[in-house]
């Protein structure tokens, strides 16, 4: 099958990423109970690495081909390789905030080769479509890894330690993504570099097209919104579900699971089915789920959990949501990188992962230092705002890139 080991790189860098990235809301959670960190400042570990992974890419987006996109993966794989090292010897909430500093920057790096990739060895519309589900599907099955696994490791009683085990874990994997990956054949070809300035210069000129700016309102609200959920998620189900911290991490999960089948499913029935219509649809039904399942948390008592049965219904609930989040990002980011010229996708890619790292600083800062102020049981209704202004920038992206195919 042509491709083949580009697709497998691909897959295998989000999974290790995905894991890497998404554990923000672990640490988040471990901060508070091993470092004693207050929430407002555990907060901020999504400001080291959403800032590092938006200023990271900005600066690669316009030159990324010119470094290479497989030497550009390797680098980045060597570099959390350490990290994860630098956390389990560690130990303090400074090396959490270099983990998630080395995480961002490298990340920053990949995104941009990926959605960059996925454009070069795509063949049409669907095709592109379907792949950044398939890879937006991997990056979930390595949040929901994370989830899993590390839990496993949590052992407060005997040895509060015992749950860095899980980054010599992550080393060995990215150990096994870096060797697979420096095997694997990319035969790409992009278009010469014009030199640094003017392939900076070409990056900015991509702000006088209307599309970019309504893509990056979307972008940074959809982050923000996703980000500020799953972060702070374990801290909700700690906190306002009385759940234990383990039971808590991995009832998180739940919302991992359900974007991924969300996105898996939209894999499929995004080829029949236009993407505004599935797009319009999950915003709708992720409001009235909000709106149906959240006056659940109030005044939630601690119980002891023996079966699904004795879990608070807002626990499994409301991460249903990720249903509904899940096709929106993939689809949109699709429907928008297929109207440009796919020596336009690194640049574009560079200013999408800019503002969604902007986005999900904000969405973490905002649920963190209005968690205690508002309760556990009301913060999470701020979505219902951005859930309003992305279903009306649907219709506008709609209108926009069916005109630029068009005139194309």
């Amino acid at each position: 099958m042509k491709n083949t080991g580009i697709k497998l790189s691909l897959f295998l860098i989000y999974f290790v990423f995905a894991a890497l990235l998404n554990s923000v809301g672990i640490l988040v959670e471990r901060s508070q109970e091993i470092y004693g960190v207050a929430k407002p400042d555990a907060a901020f570990l999504e400001l080291f690495k959403d800032m590092s992974i938006a200023i990271m890419a900005f600066l690669v987006g316009s030159f990324l081909p010119r470094l290479g996109f497989k030497k550009a993966m390797l680098i980045s794989l060597g570099v959390v390789f350490f990290a994860c090292l630098g956390m389990y010897f560690g130990n303090t909430f400074w090396s959490v905030k270099l983990l998630f500093l080395a995480t961002g920057l490298s990340f920053a790096v990949v995104k941009v080769a990926v959605f960059a990739l996925i454009g070069y060895i795509s063949n049409s519309k669907k095709d592109h479509s379907s792949l950044m589900n398939l890879i937006e599907t991997v990056f979930m099955l390595g949040i929901i890894f994370m989830y899993v696994v590390f839990p496993l490791f949590f052992d407060d009683e005997n040895n509060r330690d015992a749950w860095l085990r899980g980054y010599l874990l992550m080393a060995a994997l990215i150990a096994v993504a870096f060797v697979i990956i420096a095997n694997s054949k990319f035969d790409i070809v992009s278009e010469p570099s014009k030199g640094i300035a003017n392939d900076f210069r070409a990056m900015f000129q991509l702000f006088r097209l209307p599309l970019t700016w309504i893509f990056v309102v979307f972008a940074f609200l959809y982050v923000m919104t996703e980000q500020g959920i799953m972060t702070w998620l374990p801290t909700f189900n700690k906190d306002t579900l009385q759940l234990s911290p383990a039971l808590s991490s991995q009832m998180a999960v739940l919302l991992m699971i359900s974007i991924a089948l969300g996105r898996f499913i939209t894999g499929i029935i995004a080829k029949k089915v236009k993407w505004i219509y599935i797009s319009a649809v999950c915003v709708i039904l992720a409001i009235v789920l909000v709106l149906l399942v959240l006056p659940l948390a109030e005044n939630v008592k601690a119980v002891a959990v023996n079966t699904i049965s004795d879990l608070p219904a807002v626990s499994y609930l409301f991460p249903l949501i990720g249903l509904f989040l899940a096709p929106l990002y993939p689809l949109v980011n699709s429907t928008i990188l297929t109207s440009v010229d796919k020596s336009k996708h690194s640049s574009l890619a560079g200013i999408l992962t800019f503002f969604s790292a902007i986005g999900g600083t904000f969405g973490s800062l905002i649920i963190g230092n209005l968690f205690d102020s508002l309760g556990g049981d009301k913060v999470f209704y701020l979505s219902l705002i951005p859930f309003g202004v992305m279903f009306i920038s649907f219709f506008i992206i709609n209108k926009l890139t069916t005109t630029s195919v068009a005139e194309a």
